[in-house]
């Protein structure tokens, strides 16, 4: 699967919705409850992070969620991205990007949403084909204001910023011509989870879902 594949793969995921949720999930039993929360919200693409234990068997459990298009996130090695892959991920995101890491997608076919966050790392990803990035830290890296800047001199590549993404600024990253959607975890509270809240997410969800309306 080329960097071009992937990156047509990786849009069409970052257009079902203008919010990507971004999942830390602790107890597996939580995993399918709450993607039906979240796709009942209007918010399809799943991002289920490798931070714990779980996550994989997290991911096995979503992919069998009717309407959910469930990815892996925290990518970081050859290994995970093989794990992924085999658990049921239909996409992978990663903070940055290595070549050992995108030949692993590639040799596994896993479309990547590879990260970048200085000019230097958006134009590398750019020259192997990858027009759709990950910015990441969005907030602690320049922001809105900082991706409306690199729009004008690279205006082929867009973006799905995450990281100190809330429904206070979503709207300033969704707003500029090179963002697609934005990843936040602000749509799965822990509190939420934790007392099988499922409504409060839902409610959440179409919130966030509303934000590009």
């Amino acid at each position: 699967m080329t960097p071009a594949d992937q990156s047509a793969a990786a849009l069409r995921v970052c257009q079902l919705a203008p919010v990507v949720p971004v999942l830390v999930i602790d107890d597996l039993a939580h995993a399918a409850p709450l993607a039906k929360a979240l796709v009942a919200g209007g918010l399809p693409a799943l991002e289920v992070t490798l931070r714990t234990p779980i996550a994989l068997d997290a991911i096995r459990a979503m992919a069998d969620v009717e309407g959910g298009t469930v990815g892996a996130g925290t990518l970081l090695t050859p290994a995970d991205v093989k794990a992924a892959k085999k658990a049921g991920a239909t996409f992978g995101v990663s903070p940055g990007a290595t070549d050992s890491l995108i030949k692993a997608c590639e040799d596994e076919g896993l479309p990547l949403l590879p990260g970048a966050v200085t000019a230097t790392e958006i134009m590398i990803l750019l020259e192997r084909g990858y027009t759709v990035q990950k910015f990441f830290p969005a907030e602690q890296s320049g922001g809105a204001a900082f991706l409306k800047s690199i729009g004008s001199p690279i205006p082929q590549v867009k973006f799905c910023p995450t990281g100190g993404i809330s429904l206070k600024n979503a709207a300033d990253y969704l707003s500029l011509k090179n963002i697609l959607c934005v990843g936040g975890s602000w749509v799965a509270p822990k509190e939420a989870m934790a007392q099988g809240d499922w409504a409060t997410i839902t409610r959440l969800a179409r919130e966030a879902a509303a934000l590009r309306g």
